[in-house]
């Protein structure tokens, strides 16, 4: 009977609570004692200060009264000078009491206040009559003053010996105290070890219900808690097993990654609720698609993969990959809301495509980027691919040193008013100076960088380069804005405001001499969260441009909302614009958007002296391209701009 109560759910639950609020217990009794130490250490601090200052109190006015005495004792001004000197230094004591004593210490440093007040008048009066030789006055000044000085020390002896009674007091009650807390202490441990002990009983009783979990523990470890399909922990022992077979059969295996689209829009749209019930509902489909043979696994998020064990070719394989997206695809309900199902699936074979496992992982995840990049829906293993890829990975690699090495280099494009060709400004294009290969265009490097996380690195480091060499020129006299480009990245990092206020103020460059530029297709992709980044960068005085525009049309609903300073008409629009009615319309239409929205306009790619001039008939404010100039390395910026035209000194 007794031990079926320990091993009892409410006993178990009993001696855990109990010990809970025991352990609790004593913890609040160790915060009380480190409070009531920490009350005290300050208590005694405070009153041993105080009663100081009363001792301080005590030790000027004597020291005072002593200086009196030698003054009337003394034949010369040497001799009467340390009473001159001494007269008022209790002054500070008597302050510092009436602003940091208890009650008691204010009250009496306001009578003591009062007397040395008198005091020290009283000294002053027999000096000024010592100098005029008034003796008489000297001597009954001297008898006051002998007087005064007697009644302060005192009161200030008194005052000395009553802080020293209430220290006493305070810690005969701290002693008090601290004696019932450790009786305290020692009854609640020896609960806790009462407690302890059926805590031991109670564990031991449960010993038996834990071994018969483990089993179902083990199930868990191998499957997704989600969908019941196997994880990537099982998937990987499942490949293992079965490339060993088909290594004595010669038998190829297939292996099918599939990542589901639109994922996180369902996720953010209609909750997580609804992207749990979205990959149950795939799980099905694919367990209903494949043979019975085949395992289907969840990997994580919305990859899912299928270990085809004898899949005859690379073309069944292939074959097998559209049969299941087939089934996967389609439309779902999901709480009474209709979302379209669409994936990428990609395929490997081994031992055709790979060696091992985990080669065969490796190629079926890169077979199914292939497929989503050419949104072919599924793809096979390409090796050709697979080294293009490594080249890109290798370029990451290069410019991961090229940065931490200063191999780039900024060459800068004017920008000049169609008008009167001043120059209003200029925009940072990034080089990069290879070593072995020589000055490479962006071209071959920002498309692989902005698949990778190093085009943030990459944007701070011309960021920065940009604002060094504006501040360059404004030391040579020359106040020239800079625009820079910013990837879509760093549209959506939140610390990206951050770092840009940090380098602005770093290189005392105001925000409004620094342009940054983004593309329509950045801000469309989540206009609320770079909304919230563009502000932030608005606060900071920066100007916003919007680049290339007219090449994302769906973003036009946003430029009422968004915090920008200035359009610049993608060159495909400018360079026939003398020549082509259309693109005149276009630019017109533009035109006519931005002045009803207050933003300067920038014409790119102006290439010839008939556009150039077609743009200033239409009051395009602002023109860049390669009829003015092509991007300059900076040391070639002022004397190019000296020799045509004026450069804006000032803001």
């Amino acid at each position: 009977m007794i031990a079926k109560a320990v091993r009892s759910k409410v006993m178990a639950r009993a001696a855990v609570i109990g010990l809970t609020l025991g352990v609790t217990a004593l913890a609040a009794l160790a915060g009380y004692s480190i409070n009531g130490n920490v009350e005290t250490t300050r208590h005694v601090r405070e009153t041993g200060m105080q009663s100081d200052q009363w001792g301080a109190l005590t030790l000027n006015v004597s020291i005072e009264y002593e200086m009196l005495g030698d003054y009337l004792r003394a034949s010369s001004d040497v001799g009467r000078q340390p009473l001159l000197s001494a007269m008022g230094s209790a002054t500070g004591n008597v302050n510092w009491l009436a602003e940091n004593g208890d009650e008691t210490d204010r009250e009496e440093a306001a009578d003591v206040a009062d007397s040395y007040a008198a005091y020290t008048e009283t000294l002053h009066e027999l000096v000024a009559a010592d100098g005029r030789g008034d003796l008489a006055t000297v001597d009954a000044l001297a008898q006051q003053a002998n007087l005064a000085a007697s009644t302060l020390r005192k009161t200030t002896i008194a005052q000395v010996a009553r802080k020293r009674l209430d220290m006493d007091q305070y810690l005969l009650d701290v002693d008090e105290r601290n004696n019932k807390a450790l009786v305290a202490a020692g009854a609640i441990v020896a609960v806790d070890m009462m407690l302890l002990v059926l805590c031991a009983f109670v564990m031991i009783g449960h010993q038996r219900r834990i071994e018969r979990q483990a089993q179902e523990s083990r199930y868990r470890a191998g499957h997704d808690g989600l969908t019941g399909l196997a994880n990537r922990s099982l998937l990987a022992e499942h490949v293992e097993r079965t490339l060993k077979q088909a290594a004595r059969q010669n038998a190829p295996v297939g292996l099918l990654l599939l990542d589901l689209n639109k994922f996180k829009e369902v996720n953010d749209t209609l909750g997580h609720h609804a992207g749990d019930l979205l990959l149950t509902e795939v799980a099905s489909r694919l367990s209903s698609a494949v043979r019975e043979s085949d395992i289907v696994a969840r990997l994580g998020g919305d990859e899912f993969a299928v270990l085809l064990p004898s899949v005859g070719s690379a073309e069944g394989c292939l074959e097998l990959a559209r049969r299941v997206l087939d089934a996967v695809q389609g439309p779902a309900e999901l709480d009474g809301v209709r979302v379209d199902i669409s994936g990428s699936i990609g395929a490997a074979v081994y031992p055709l495509h790979s060696a091992n496992s985990a080669e065969l992982l490796q190629h079926a995840d890169i077979a199914m980027y292939t497929a989503k990049r050419s949104r072919s829906g599924t793809a096979i293993y390409d090796a050709e691919t697979d080294s293009h890829r490594s080249e890109q990975l290798g370029v990451i690699g290069e410019l991961n040193r090229a940065i931490a090495e200063d191999e780039l280099v900024l060459h800068y494009q004017p920008k000049v008013a169609t008008g009167t060709g001043e120059l209003v400004g200029v925009e940072a294009l990034v080089r990069w100076q290879h070593p072995d290969r020589g000055l490479l265009p962006p071209s071959e490097f920002i498309p692989q960088a902005e698949d990778d996380e190093i085009i943030v690195a990459l944007t701070d480091a011309v960021l920065e380069m940009a604002l060094v060499q504006h501040r360059s020129w404004r030391e040579a006299g020359a106040e020239l804005p800079v625009a820079v480009n910013i990837a879509a990245g760093g549209l959506y990092d939140n610390a990206f405001p951050d770092r840009v206020a940090a380098a602005l103020a770093r290189h005392a460059v105001p925000g409004a001499m620094l342009t940054l530029e983004i593309t329509e297709t950045s801000i469309i992709s989540d206009p609320a969260e770079v909304q919230a980044i563009l502000d932030r960068l608005r606060d900071l005085g920066v100007k916003l441009s919007i680049d290339d525009f007219g090449t994302g049309y769906s973003s036009m609903a946003y430029l009422q909302t968004m915090p920008l300073t200035e359009l610049k008409i993608d060159r495909r629009f400018i360079r026939s614009v003398h020549e082509s009615a259309s693109d005149e319309a276009i630019v017109r239409a533009i035109l006519q958007l931005a002045a009803a929205l207050n933003l300067k306009v920038v014409a790119e790619g102006v290439e010839s002296a008939a556009a150039l001039a077609v743009l200033e008939t239409m009051g395009c404010s602002y023109a860049q391209g390669y009829h003015m100039s092509r991007p300059m390395p900076a040391d070639e910026v002022l004397p190019w701009a000296a020799g045509r035209i004026r450069v804006p000194v000032g803001s």
